[in-house]
Parts: structure tokens; C-alpha cells; sequence
């Protein structure tokens, strides 16, 4: 089982510049944020979709699917029996407030797909290239690709054990949750212990290389922000732009809701 989300293909939005992709990872996350109107927030999610495509990665939205639609009927579920509205729809669930919670989940989608569209075009190598050309130190860069690097490492290590442990006759799907969990206890030791052996040896192996080492430090990938860069960072730009001029004409907002 591949628990990496980073898809190596040729795609627009592999090709474009890593820190274009971070410029549209914080656009997509404040558009989400931009309205609370659901059938605004349904355009925005369509519309990260269409982003989907160009970057070929519904193979890792198809993968979370199943959480995708549980949060979505979650959250618009609580907001809508526990937030104030002002007309009566059902039972103790208010018009707007069931707009609301709708508007939540629409921009939970749209963040988790937003982060799922950044992880399948870039490899942790280009978010700490990204990092170090925005001005980031490059030791805080290295740290921030290592963490997401050692996340899918963990869950490699967890499914391999876990899988040993099955072959050995340990049953781990039977029983209550808590009887679950117990059964998890001779499984969790040997994830830790793995993991920080091999912490240990990444650091060695850093060592070896002379990572504490002075001197301009050079990379091994040279990607160059170009003319499809600029127009891209633009366009989103102008989305943006058009989003907070549609929100303060007072359009994309939710009337009678108190929450």
C-alpha cells in the first residue's frame, strides 16, 4: 500500500514553480474562507475541482473519499442543530443554519482538497526549495520537508507491523473499541522503537554529509519561476480580487444567521 500522496507525473501543475503552488495553496485556503453563502462556497469547491484535473490527482481524492463525505455530513449535521437561525425549517434546525453547516463542510472539502492538490504536484524536495526561496531559513525548511516526510514513514511502518502481527495469528479487527486498543498496545512499541531507530540513522547520515557545514549551500533542483509562473500567480491574484470585491458588495454572505 503507497501511503505517499506525491504523484509523479507531467501535468500543468507539476511544471509549474514550487512556490507558484504555495501561492495557490493560500489562495485556494482564503477563498474558502471568503464566503458564507453555500452556493458560493459550492462554486469555489467546483472550481478547486477543475484544479484537481489540471494537476491529475484524483487518484489521492478518490483515496480519502469515504472522509471526505463523512466530515461533510458531520459538520453540516452539528452546525445545523447547533447554531441560531431565524426561520424554522424542521424540528430545532433553522434555514440558516442548515446553510451554514452546508457552507462549512463545502470549505473543509476545499481545504483538505486544496492540501491533497498541493501534496500530489510537489515532492517534499521542492516545498523546502519553496521555503528557502520565500526567505525561510534553511535549517526551519529542512525541518518542515523532513516532518512531512517522516508522516507517510510512520504509517509505512505501522501498516508492515501491523500486517507481521495479522501473519503471526494476532487478531486486531474483533472485539469492542476497547479490546481494540489493547490489542494495539504490542503493536504501537515496535512503531516507536522503529521510528526512532530510524531517526537516528537519518541524523548519522546527516552528519556524514556535513549538514552543520559552512559555506553557500547549493540544491540540486533549479526550478525557475517563468512567464506560466507569473501568469498563473496573476490570474489567481485577480480570482481573489474579484472574490473580496463580490464579498464586500455584500453578496456571498448569509442573512438571519447569528452564529
Amino acid at each position: 500500500m503507497n501511503v505517499y500522496l506525491y504523484l509523479d507525473r507531467d501535468t500543468f501543475m507539476h511544471r509549474l514553480d514550487p512556490r507558484t503552488k504555495v501561492i495557490l495553496l493560500l489562495v485556494s485556503f482564503i477563498l474558502a474562507f471568503a464566503f458564507d453563502d453555500p452556493v458560493y462556497t459550492f462554486g469555489v469547491l467546483v472550481v478547486e475541482l477543475i484544479v484537481v484535473t489540471l494537476a491529475g490527482a484524483w487518484a489521492n481524492v478518490r483515496r480519502l473519499w469515504k472522509l471526505l463525505v463523512i466530515i461533510a455530513v458531520v459538520t453540516a449535521a452539528l452546525f445545523a442543530v447547533s447554531t441560531p437561525g431565524e426561520t424554522p425549517l424542521f424540528w430545532i434546525v433553522e434555514r440558516e443554519s442548515l446553510l451554514y453547516g452546508l457552507s462549512v463542510a463545502f470549505r473543509l472539502n476545499i481545504l483538505i482538497i486544496a492540501g491533497l492538490v498541493f501534496l500530489s504536484t510537489t515532492s517534499n524536495e521542492e516545498i523546502a526549495l519553496a521555503l528557502v526561496r520565500f526567505g525561510v531559513p534553511y535549517r526551519i525548511s529542512f525541518a518542515v520537508s523532513t516532518a512531512l516526510r517522516l508522516v507517510p514513514t510512520i504509517l509505512g511502518t505501522a501498516l508492515v507491523i501491523t500486517q507481521a502481527q495479522r501473519s503471526r495469528g494476532h487478531d486486531v479487527d474483533s472485539g469492542s473499541i476497547f479490546a481494540r486498543i489493547r490489542k494495539f498496545t504490542p503493536i504501537v512499541i515496535p512503531i516507536f522503537v522503529s521510528s526512532i531507530r530510524s531517526t537516528q540513522i537519518f541524523a548519522m547520515a546527516l552528519e556524514s554529509k556535513g549538514f552543520n557545514a559552512g559555506g553557500e549551500r547549493t540544491f540540486f533542483l533549479n526550478p525557475r519561476f517563468g512567464r506560466i509562473d507569473a501568469v498563473t500567480v496573476a490570474v489567481s491574484v485577480l480570482v481573489l480580487a474579484i472574490a473580496f470585491w463580490l464579498r464586500f458588495s455584500g453578496l456571498g454572505g448569509l442573512e438571519g444567521f447569528y452564529g
